[in-house]
């Protein structure tokens, strides 16, 4: 039986240490779970390695420790002291969360609602402190942009925007894409994307004088094809390749810009039953006769089962979506993309890195909605 060197004892000795390390501070950073445990596999597996040869593990030992404390460092916090961040998108879903969220940890919060009067807006009024600003803010009206930029520049004055947080965004009614009208398609582009290009051409003065954060929540959605989803998706996919080339962009400017890839988790977005009607009643009404006759009526009204196919899918628990928000903000070193879920950051490198055909099949068997046929397709079996 082989025994191990004092080098080799020693070797193993230190990524226990730092493995200590990583799980003390997993407490106060859980939304990085999984990354941290590659992290941690990786020390041990270097150290591991070094027992059997001591070449590659004095070449690999050493990567490790260097990308570990490099990641650490990316967990050291910036203080608070009331820095000021706009969340768009405010009535309820993850912007509401997240403005309570951060006015709990003393930021100044500037909450851009769609409807001032609502619920959300009234909700946020009375359960919040003084340093939470709501505003009027539907971010696909030029005019109430420019508003909430006067209003935010006026109460910042010389303390400046650390940080905007375009959250504001819409589903839609999930068809199939033939079946989704143009009016649906553009409506979701001038939410989830021009809506936030425009927010963030506004106050991006502020954030550069900051030297601030600009985060943008995408959606898994915007880089894993799903079905029933080419509206919400295409626009998704838009914001999340426009955070990635302001990255680069503004990086010159000291502005960090980071993108936010949820994976499913139950919020508002789906809209009411009253607004499910009306988006059918807007398939209906724009269909040709044709394409009516392929689909069947039945099989359009269906579609909105897919919404309740959805939710069972969902995670109620927004915190770590709301964790890694607030590293986004507050982190000395946020990273470019989060993918918070326990099913983002899998799919994500998924249809990334495997053979279309294979993700396809896969696709299909964890999110194929099994729904009925079209009539035409029914009439052919």
């Amino acid at each position: 039986m082989n025994t191990f060197s004092e080098t080799a004892w020693l070797c193993l000795a230190v990524p226990a240490a730092l493995g200590g390390i990583v799980l003390y501070k997993l407490k106060k950073s859980p939304g990085q779970v999984g990354r941290k445990v590659v992290c941690l596999a990786g020390l041990w597996a270097g150290a591991y390695l070094l027992s059997l040869s001591l070449f590659w593990g004095w070449v690999l030992f050493p990567l490790s420790c260097f990308l570990m404390c490099a990641y650490l460092s990316g967990h050291e916090f910036l203080p608070v002291d009331q820095k000021a961040v706009l969340i768009t998108g405010g009535d309820s879903g993850f912007g509401h969360a997240l403005s309570k969220y951060l006015d709990e940890l003393g930021f100044t919060v500037f909450v851009g609602v769609l409807n001032e009067k609502g619920p959300g807006a009234e909700e946020l009024r009375r359960t919040c402190s003084k340093r939470v600003s709501v505003l009027q803010m539907d971010i696909t009206n030029p005019q109430q942009i420019k508003d909430a930029h006067s209003k935010v520049v006026e109460k910042v004055q010389n303390r400046g925007l650390w940080a905007v947080v375009n959250n504001a965004g819409i589903i839609g009614l999930p068809a199939d894409g033939e079946l989704i009208p143009m009016t649906n398609y553009k409506q979701c582009m001038a939410v989830n994307f021009f809506g936030a290009v425009e927010v963030t051409k506004a106050f991006l003065p502020l954030l550069r004088k900051s030297k601030g954060r600009l985060v943008n929540i995408s959606s898994m959605a915007g880089g894993v094809p799903m079905e029933k989803l080419a509206a919400y998706s295409s626009s998704k996919a838009a914001l999340t390749m426009f955070s990635a080339v302001m990255r680069q962009e503004l990086s010159k400017w000291g502005v960090k810009v980071s993108v936010i890839q949820p994976g499913g988790f139950k919020t508002s977005i789906a809209g009411t039953s009253e607004m499910w009607n009306k988006l059918e009643q807007d398939i209906l009404d724009n269909l040709t006769p044709e394409v009516l006759e392929d689909y069947g009526q039945d099989y359009i009204l269906e579609q909105r089962d897919y919404l309740k196919f959805i939710s069972r899918c969902t995670n109620t628990d927004m915190s770590p979506v709301l964790l890694d928000i607030q590293h986004a903000v507050s982190a000395k070193s946020p990273f470019a993309f989060y993918s918070p879920g326990p099913m983002a950051y899998p799919m994500l490198c998924f249809v990334s890195f495997s053979p279309t055909g294979i993700f396809d099949y896969f696709s299909k068997k964890l999110y194929h909605f099994r729904g009925s046929m079209p009539k035409a397709l029914t009439k052919q079996a």
